[in-house]
């Protein structure tokens, strides 16, 4: 439990100082405003509101449950942060909409440009990684994630010309799918980062942390996403052969 909450942390944590300096980046521009740039933050967004949300009020759940019964108690302070963590999937992430959003908008609503813009530079990392030992687990599964992100995007989209419905029955899936390899890129980064330092002669705890806990999320966090593939693929079939009428019968 410990180890889940430090993954989700400090990969949400990597990722949205990533995204911060992705926006400055574009203002900042000597060239003018970079709409891809622009375009690419607009598409993780949606993202990082609902996953992190999602993820943080898991994390904080898990804090509450390691305290056991006196984790609910108001004096410890744990199950105020359990409530702070569940508003804020209201606030900021609202996971349905920003699902509904990052499918249907920020994906099919420019063609996948911004989508295929992130996995450019996912495989990219990929690329530049294929001898670096410390961190080849890593590389295959990202590279292989990669390629699914890109196909299950498109088996929604050609379902969805028969079908919108297929769209938002697949968008919260999509979503936690999306982020569970948005972590896996900058853990992977880390795990770089963090094995070339230990190689280099500076063998301290923060970076034998980093690699373990890299080794932790690809090995019991991500396989999530062969779920949220499933669920995906079994479309909007399965969400429609109910009435209303049935719907409240016990």
């Amino acid at each position: 439990m410990l180890l889940t909450q430090k993954a989700l942390t400090e990969g949400g944590r990597a990722f949205v100082y990533w995204l911060a300096q992705q926006l400055e980046a574009a203002q900042l521009s000597t060239d003018g405003p970079n709409s891809e740039l622009y375009e690419m933050t607009e598409f993780l967004t949606p993202i990082a509101k609902a996953f992190m949300t999602e993820t943080g009020f898991e994390s904080v759940n898990h804090g509450l449950q390691i305290l056991g019964g006196h984790g609910f108690i108001a004096e410890w302070g744990m199950e105020q942060q359990v409530r702070d963590c569940r508003i804020s999937m209201l606030y900021e992430g609202t996971t349905g909409i920003q699902a509904l959003d990052l499918l249907g908008r920020k994906v099919f609503g420019n063609g996948g440009k911004s989508l295929a813009s992130f996995t450019k530079l996912i495989h990219k990392f990929c690329e530049a990684n294929n001898d670096n030992a410390a961190v080849a687990p890593y590389v295959a599964e990202l590279r292989r994630l990669n390629k699914e992100w890109s196909d299950i995007t498109g088996q929604i989209g050609a379902k969805a010309m028969e079908n919108a419905d297929e769209v938002g029955a697949a968008s919260v899936d999509y979503l936690m799918y999306s982020g569970y390899v948005v972590y896996a890129f900058f853990w992977a980064q880390m795990a770089a980062v963090a094995s070339e330092k230990i190689a280099a002669g500076d063998d301290n705890d923060f970076y034998k942390a980093k690699v373990e806990t890299a080794k932790f999320f690809f090995e019991r966090l991500l396989p999530r996403t062969a779920t949220y593939t499933k669920c995906i693929e079994s479309g909007a079939a399965s969400l429609m052969g109910i009435t209303e009428e049935q719907m409240y019968m016990g």
